[in-house]
């Protein structure tokens, strides 16, 4: 596994930087390592629902998981606190804004190659791992 990390900077878009890195460095099986931060606007879908959230105010970023490729795109969730500890989560989306910074490290896994087909149980795309051969 071949290992970053980098910073992002007040009023980035998290989604938008980490698709951007991945394309930038041709990542194929990406998964994020950590991430500490905090958000100025924070932009959810919750579980079984079909629409986004968004919060604005002051957040910390407690957790954000999951895996992304360069062409198959990604799966990522973030929860985030706010001022009183309340602490809400769900399926990440384009719209979450960084407060002051947002540290992040991640991985590719040179072995993998990540792909993203339809599942008809649900109708959502899934992950498919391929196991890359040598000389791939």
């Amino acid at each position: 596994m071949k290992t970053y990390a980098f910073r992002l900077h007040p009023h980035q878009d998290l989604m938008a930087e980490i698709v951007a890195f991945a394309k930038e460095k041709h990542i194929r099986a990406g998964v994020l390592l950590t991430c500490v931060g905090s958000l100025e606007q924070v932009t959810l879908r919750y579980a079984n629902t079909g629409k986004a959230t968004q919060l604005n105010g002051h957040f910390e970023i407690v957790s954000l998981v999951g895996t992304f490729a360069e062409h198959s795109g990604e799966h990522i969730h973030l929860s985030v606190s706010d001022g009183q500890g309340q602490t809400t989560g769900g399926h990440m989306l384009p719209g979450n804004k960084v407060y002051t910074t947002a540290e992040i490290v991640l991985g590719a896994l040179d072995n993998l190659e990540f792909e993203r087909e339809v599942d008809p149980t649900y109708g959502y795309a899934e992950l498919v791992v391929h196991i890359k051969t040598p000389n791939q």
